[in-house]
């Protein structure tokens, strides 16, 4: 029997302490052996600001994760032809893991627009989906067919926007390892 793998992919920028905590929720749930996060190079939904150099997001993700033994951060999406839509990446990582059973992870406010997602229907065929879920979530206005495919993981989340992440004043937001690369390359003003 082959191992079970959690995908979690975002554009991490920059990683941050809601990017940790969710991995926490996943990793507790005893569900995974491992996680792949998976460093987005340009997603193709992300077009209404600038988005740090992959090679920068993805250095601060190592350094995030690094003390997780069962989580391995991945260039794997900036290898793969563009744009980096979440089917080509399941695809090529069953592929990769014939053996292996893979669930694509995510936040509830992702499951609200799956539907919307490219090929989501195919990815649904591929992998189930593990939602950290947090209390009192709503799964009304999501398709059965979707809810079908989910588990849900109990999790509390951090009440912040992206853009506070990217405020480098807001220390405690952002582990102290990756701050410290964010002030050696300048990043986000710092």
């Amino acid at each position: 029997m082959g191992k079970r793998i959690g995908i979690l992919g975002g554009t991490f920028d920059p990683v941050h302490i809601g990017h940790i905590k969710i991995v926490e929720s996943f990793l507790k749930s005893n569900l995974l052996d491992e996680i792949h996060i998976l460093v987005a190079p340009d997603p193709p939904h992300k077009t209404s600001r600038d988005i740090t150099p992959f090679h920068h997001r993805f250095e601060m993700a190592v350094i995030a994760f690094s003390d997780f033994d069962n989580v391995i951060v991945s260039d794997l999406e900036n290898q793969l032809p563009m744009p980096s839509f979440t089917i080509h990446t399941i695809e090529y990582l069953k592929n990769q893991h014939p053996d292996d059973t893979l669930f694509l992870c995510m936040g509830e406010d992702n499951i609200q627009i799956f539907d919307t997602w490219h090929k989501s229907r195919e990815i649904l065929d591929l992998v189930t989906l593990m939602v950290a879920e947090r209390p009192g979530f709503n799964t009304a206005g999501v398709a059965a067919e979707i809810l079908e495919k989910t588990i849900f993981v109990d999790h509390e989340p951090i009440e912040v926007s992206s853009s506070e992440y990217r405020n480098v004043e807001r220390k405690e937001l952002i582990p102290e390892s990756v701050l410290d690369y964010i002030h050696k390359n300048e990043l986000y003003g710092g």
